[in-house]
């Protein structure tokens, strides 16, 4: 990697507060500290999102719908812990789009959500932050929004649509992936424990799961994984610590969550490569 990565930057798109950090805290934590301008956009407030934090359990959107307010300020915890400065909402300024929920639910018939937006102007909304920003990558969720969450499907079609209509030409686009070795070894070892993965019995249950050959890229965020740890905790109506997020960390190391693996979709892959062949510098081969 550089020595400096000033100049350089990344645009990440996501659907709710936490998805961030998840798909790409360590990554994220790594670039700011190399010096990159890294730049989060989340396009709805997560209101829908199951509490897991008894306490806080009012805030549900079957109770009071407070929800979303509360996780905007977990959002800013959590980008404080990876010293994350630019982060914001998708159409700030505008009418924000709620939480459409999972799929086949009654919330994805509400016209002010996510899944229901009118894709040009969604995806308008986004060519304006490109343009300001000026990135030179982007990040988002594959053709599937990872595991079929409406959300994450219209945050990848919004990203991509914004990535085509815009002046500036972004050089290189990643979708975050989780290959299937990585996600086998989890889950063996959690049913060592005596504890499942998520319900699943087996990898191929997990729709996120992608075979090992999507990987094109791994970074390597070990040295920030307290950060993206911290990151978590600050989701904590998301992130039960006594989950199996967590419980990975225990029994797996913290490296489960220092790796995180991309699939390039635009642009070449550059040197260095690792000893399986897969890029380990997103911004590889970008020109400024």
């Amino acid at each position: 990697m550089l020595s400096s990565y000033a100049g350089y930057r990344v645009l990440l798109v996501h659907a709710h507060p936490d998805d961030e950090t998840i798909n790409n805290g360590a990554t994220m934590a790594l670039y700011a500290a190399l010096g990159a301008q890294v730049t989060l956009v989340t396009c709805t407030r997560g209101e829908e999102g199951e509490v897991l934090t008894p306490e806080l359990i009012h805030l549900a959107s079957s109770a009071t719908d407070k929800l979303g307010e509360h996780r905007e300020t977990e959002l800013a915890n959590a980008m404080q812990a990876l010293d994350i400065k630019d982060f914001r909402f998708l159409a700030q300024g505008h009418r924000q789009y709620r939480d459409s929920g999972m799929m086949g639910t009654e919330q994805n018939n509400r016209p002010d959500v996510f899944w229901q937006a009118d894709l040009e102007v969604a995806s308008d909304y986004l060519v304006q932050v490109i343009e300001e920003v000026k990135p030179h990558i982007l990040i988002t969720y594959d053709e599937i929004g990872g595991y079929g969450h409406p959300d994450h499907i219209q945050a990848h079609r919004v990203a991509m649509r914004a990535s085509e209509k815009s002046n500036w030409k972004i050089q290189k686009i990643y979708w975050n992936t989780m290959p299937k070795s990585v996600l086998a070894e989890s889950m063996a070892k959690m049913a060592e424990l005596g504890s499942d993965f998520f319900g699943a019995e087996s990898v191929d249950d997990l729709p996120f799961a992608k075979d090992d050959s999507f990987v094109t890229t791994l970074i390597d965020g070990n040295a920030y994984v307290e950060a993206k740890l911290a990151a978590m905790k600050a989701h904590h109506t998301q992130i039960a610590l006594d989950g199996p997020f967590f419980a990975l960390s225990n029994n797996l190391g913290l490296q489960v969550w220092g790796h995180e693996y991309y699939t390039l979709v635009k642009g070449e892959k550059c040197a260095p490569f690792d000893s399986s062949g897969r890029e380990s510098d997103l911004f590889s081969g970008v020109i400024l």
